[in-house]
């Protein structure tokens, strides 16, 4: 009975992409096409991310989605903050410096970006461009804002991390692409001005989307990654 129920929740005209494809497929994309996604497949989209881990099914993740005039008006605005000098007041703190292997992979990854834009070491009028695309949403159509009550702490913040994940995984399969964003926790009473936001969900990234612009030269950036002894020990005694 649970197979049948599955399949009667996908649709017709769900995407054929396996989940390894989509995996290997996704990449963060900072540049997008100028075109809507139809309603029906957000929506779709938004459905299957929906079943993401939880813990105790909690579902704690808020998320609001901004497009058209008002994601506009939010990009002013932050760009308007970012050029003016306003000191960033993000909800959740971020650690922004790394050591060893970890600092090594951050350079490594700026490299990529950078020399895929054509912007020197020393070119710091072309990285601040390059840092001010952040609150431009790289042009994308909608902007993802994604947070959660402060009270759950760490533990269930992973849930949130597991949601967006396979948000962008199922964006992948609707050939869509994304870029998952730390700056948008920067100014986040925008945010909450933007929608109304009355109880207590504080931001902790954005997420920006839409079909990918492959002129854009920031896309053509690919990283890489390590073997996973890396990153994993198995053991069995």
């Amino acid at each position: 009975m649970r197979v049948e129920k599955i399949k009667d929740e996908v649709q017709a005209n769900d995407p054929g992409m396996g989940l390894v494809d989509a995996i290997y497929e996704r990449r963060s994309v900072r540049g997008f096409l100028n075109k809507e996604v139809p309603q029906g497949v957000l929506n779709r989209i938004f459905e299957i991310a929906q079943k993401a881990p939880s813990n105790c099914n909690v579902q704690p993740w808020k998320v609001y989605v901004a497009s058209g005039e008002l994601k506009d008006k939010l990009k002013r605005k932050m760009v308007a903050n970012v050029t003016s000098g306003v000191e960033a007041n993000p909800d959740y703190p971020y650690r922004s410096t790394f050591e060893n292997e970890y600092r090594k992979r951050q350079v490594d990854c700026a490299v990529a970006l950078y020399s895929s834009m054509d912007i020197g070491r020393d070119d710091k009028e072309g990285r601040m461009r390059a840092s001010l695309r952040n609150f431009e949403f790289f042009d994308a159509p909608y902007i993802a804002f994604i947070g959660m009550n402060p009270a759950f702490g760490t533990t269930v913040a992973i849930d949130v991390g597991m949601w967006a994940q396979t948000l962008m995984l199922t964006m992948v399969s609707f050939g869509l692409h994304s870029c998952p964003m730390g700056t948008m926790r920067n100014y986040p009473e925008l945010v909450r001005e933007a929608f109304q936001i009355k109880d207590d969900t504080r931001i902790l990234f954005g997420i920006s989307f839409g079909y990918e612009d492959v002129n854009v030269a920031a896309n053509k950036t690919r990283t890489t990654r390590e073997e996973i002894s890396a990153n994993v020990e198995f053991r069995s005694v």
